[in-house]
């Protein structure tokens, strides 16, 4: 399986399956120098684990990290940073009814039939559990960018969405409920919402919108590698995302040239800024904003049909501990995958300029 690793200078390989032994990773290319806070690195797999609230899954999982490699007395090296987070709470037999059935809209059928095996168990590598992993290493990559602010937050569930800009937010107030909603009073609004379809053994889609700010000009490199597809490659490498788009996104295809335009100030900012932070594949120092959508959990515990290795239409349930909504847990992941980013395109820069 190829496909295991992001980045080109910041570059981070994961590995391990859901119900392995451990799941972890190899980050590569940070610098040296950098000072750890180990707590805060913690607290960003505390954001991403289950069982946090009785709105995700109740997986039992401490998440804590250990490091092998990379650091020294709390500082890089400059060397690969080795790290691993163990599983404690693997129930596979919940899995052993799928053990030859296609669960629908799940990665079995693919997997299977590109590499003649699959891990049934919780889906193997396909499972978001391999996240945790990529939450460890954006929670380094943010202490290297620690002037860039990374604030992502649930900005829909289902029909539910924040009516207000993001500027009219204080995300001091994302941590504040179990939806991860800066809106106290939408926040209300969609927990109910996701209680409701978990009572009826559904689940539930939502959006996350992330912001990034103060962050220098100069970053992207067109004419492949702009900074908005590495970000969209980001996004939808997370699983479970349908879509993505930034600064105007699809709203701007219904405005004219002249509504879309975003003036100049004199010193080189500009007044609106539909364009997201980023101009010609490049940031131009404005907020980079985006929005990210995540489809329904594929399981849920109502009968549905699939298709068995047989070749036969069968009925099934869904069995075991899953989340009625993945947005929540989500938001630590956006922002994980958007300092990543940030953070390789900082050296990439870095790499063409002395005066960084």
């Amino acid at each position: 399986m190829a496909g295991n690793s992001f980045g080109k200078l910041f570059k981070l390989t994961t590995f391990g399956e859901s119900h392995g032994v451990a799941i972890g990773g190899v980050i590569d290319g940070c610098p040296s120098g950098i000072e750890l806070d180990f707590e805060a690195i913690q607290n960003e797999l505390n954001r991403r684990k289950p069982g946090q609230s009785k709105i995700v899954t109740q997986r039992k999982e401490p998440d804590t990290v250990e490091f092998y490699s990379g650091i020294f007395e709390g500082v890089t090296t400059g060397t690969p940073i080795g790290f691993v987070i163990h599983n404690t709470n693997q129930k596979s037999k919940d899995y052993s009814h799928i053990k030859d059935v296609y669960r629908p809209s799940h990665a079995d059928y693919t997997y299977e039939k590109k590499y003649g095996v699959r891990d049934y168990r919780g889906g193997g590598r396909s499972s978001a559990r391999e996240t945790a992993s990529r939450v460890v290493a954006g929670a380094i990559a943010k202490q290297f960018i620690a002037s860039i602010k990374i604030n992502a937050f649930t900005s829909s569930v289902g029909e539910i969405f924040i009516d207000k800009p993001y500027q009219a937010l204080d995300f001091s107030k994302t941590e504040s409920n179990a939806i991860r909603c800066p809106d106290e009073a939408t926040a209300e609004k969609m927990i109910t919402k996701v209680e409701e379809i978990k009572k009826l053994g559904d689940t539930i889609g939502g959006t996350i919108t992330c912001v990034i700010q103060n962050v220098p000009v100069g970053l992207g490199e067109p004419v492949f590698d702009k900074l908005h597809a590495e970000l969209g490659k980001a996004m939808l490498s997370i699983n479970a995302v349908k879509g993505f788009e930034y600064g105007s996104g699809f709203c701007g295809a219904k405005m004219t040239g002249s509504e879309h335009n975003d003036l100049f100030n004199k010193d080189g900012s500009t007044i609106t800024n539909l364009s997201g932070g980023i101009q010609g594949g490049i940031s131009n120092g404005m907020d980079i904003y985006f929005r990210v959508a995540f489809k329904p959990v594929a399981t849920v515990i109502q009968k549905q049909d699939a298709l068995n290795s047989a070749g036969e239409i069968v009925e099934m349930q869904g069995k075991g501990r899953h989340d009625p909504c993945v947005v929540p847990r989500a938001v630590p992941i956006v922002e994980a995958m958007a300092a990543l980013v940030i953070a390789d395109n900082i050296l990439l820069r870095r790499q063409e300029s002395r005066d960084w």
